[in-house]
């Protein structure tokens, strides 16, 4: 498929899946670190900035559902964020300058893979603007079996629904006119991509096979788009810049915007936050 094809195929869809991005001994090497942070976390027993555990998690039996940041943690994840292949691909979607908004890496152990509710990414992040999307990095085979992406074709055109509850933001679209009907996979081979537009429904079902399904969340937005919650630190703002130069000049256009305010009591992960929502009519199982 051309790059103009699949452009046309965002901008319609509000996502792709692009084979063979990645080489397999690339991610052969990030199975295997991957591995090695699973072995560590037998040693804690509760939720770090590190490690978000999978319940029923102990040190005989390790389940990890989250590595939160992991390029901080090793050059393998960074280097793959880095990959000019990809983001040759994200620059054609979004902008010439790229700046980094966060990374993770979700786990779906064989037969216990946690699910993820349907939501919206803006909806965590408000931006100046749109130029938001998420790379998922395919560590192996992704299929609606193993847990893959359920995404809601071009829902990214849609309404930015309420992700709140109780007066709480709980991460999870909690709207009575909101219905997932239409959801189809995001399937991928291992080394390959999915892109996803911030704004675009998605989830992902529990892993009801044997096999294992990482994927590494690599969220991207152009330079001039501006988070709506504020700049903690300019220096630490611009270093997230992997592609251009940076600007005092956010762009600055009329999309929808809900503020994720307040918090759940508990804050940290999605799963974290999506634990406190429990309208049973509306949760993805």
């Amino acid at each position: 498929m051309s790059m103009q094809d699949l452009v046309e195929r965002y901008r319609r869809d509000g996502f792709i899946a692009v084979e063979g991005v990645y080489p397999l001994e690339q991610m052969e090497e990030l199975r295997r670190t991957t591995d090695a942070f699973v072995e560590q976390s037998r040693e804690v027993t509760e939720h770090t900035d590190m490690y978000d555990l999978e319940p029923g998690h102990t040190a005989e039996h390790p389940r990890l559902r989250r590595l939160k940041n992991p390029v901080r943690f090793h050059e393998a994840y960074d280097r793959c964020m880095r990959e000019p292949k990809m983001l040759d691909i994200v620059a054609q979607l979004i902008a010439p300058g790229i700046r980094v908004h966060s990374t993770k890496l979700n786990l779906k152990s064989g037969e216990f893979g946690s699910a993820v509710e349907w939501h919206q990414d803006i909806a965590f992040y408000p931006h100046t603007n749109e130029k938001v999307l998420a790379v998922g990095v395919a560590l192996d085979d992704m299929s609606a079996e193993n847990g893959a992406l359920m995404a809601i074709p071009g829902s990214h055109k849609g309404p930015l629904y309420d992700h709140h509850q109780n007066g709480h933001f709980v991460g999870a679209i909690n709207d009575p006119a909101f219905s997932e009907e239409g959801g189809v996979p995001l399937e991928v081979k291992a080394g390959g991509i999915t892109i996803h537009h911030a704004r675009m429904i998605h989830g992902s079902c529990p892993n009801h096979s044997d096999r294992p399904r990482r994927l590494l969340l690599l969220e991207f937005r152009a330079v001039d788009a501006w988070p709506l919650l504020g700049v903690k630190d300019w220096e630490e703002f611009n270093a997230l810049i992997v592609r251009g130069e940076p600007t005092q000049e956010p762009l600055v256009e009329p999309v929808p915007v809900r503020i994720p305010l307040p918090p759940t009591p508990t804050v940290g992960s999605i799963y974290e936050s999506q634990s406190y929502f429990t309208d049973a009519a509306l949760v993805r199982r």
